[in-house]
């Protein structure tokens, strides 16, 4: 199985998705808490209130498609069809006084919902 090739210093893939340091740093404080091997998986599925959605689940196997994002103990999971919905993406972790929460800034969003969790393309 190859991993596609990620910037050391960016974490971006050739697809041009990146993590900000918040995001590694919060990636890598919850896979610390799982046992060894845990990845966070980020998907795009039908739904939310705008067409599309965003999914987070911890994943303990990966797919032989699946791109790889891994930097400081953070190791994210992307497949090719939700990859098509997320290429030029950033994902961040935010912690404000409205809550913590993951956020996706994505390029191939026409918009999105007040909460950021869905899009419309």
């Amino acid at each position: 199985m190859t991993e596609p090739t990620t910037d050391a210093i960016t974490g971006a893939t050739p697809a041009g998705v990146t993590l900000t340091d918040s995001a590694v740093r919060r990636i890598g404080e919850i896979l610390h808490a799982e046992p060894d091997g845990a990845m966070l998986r980020v998907s795009v599925e039908g739904g939310g209130c705008s067409g599309f959605q965003y999914r987070f689940d911890l994943a303990r196997e990966r797919a032989e498609d699946d791109v790889v994002l891994a930097r400081d103990g953070a190791v994210v999971l992307i497949d090719p069809v939700s990859m098509q919905y997320m290429a030029g993406a950033r994902i961040d972790f935010v912690d404000d006084l409205i809550g913590a929460s993951f956020k996706i800034d994505n390029p191939v969003a026409s918009a999105s919902c007040g909460c950021g969790t869905s899009f419309t393309i």
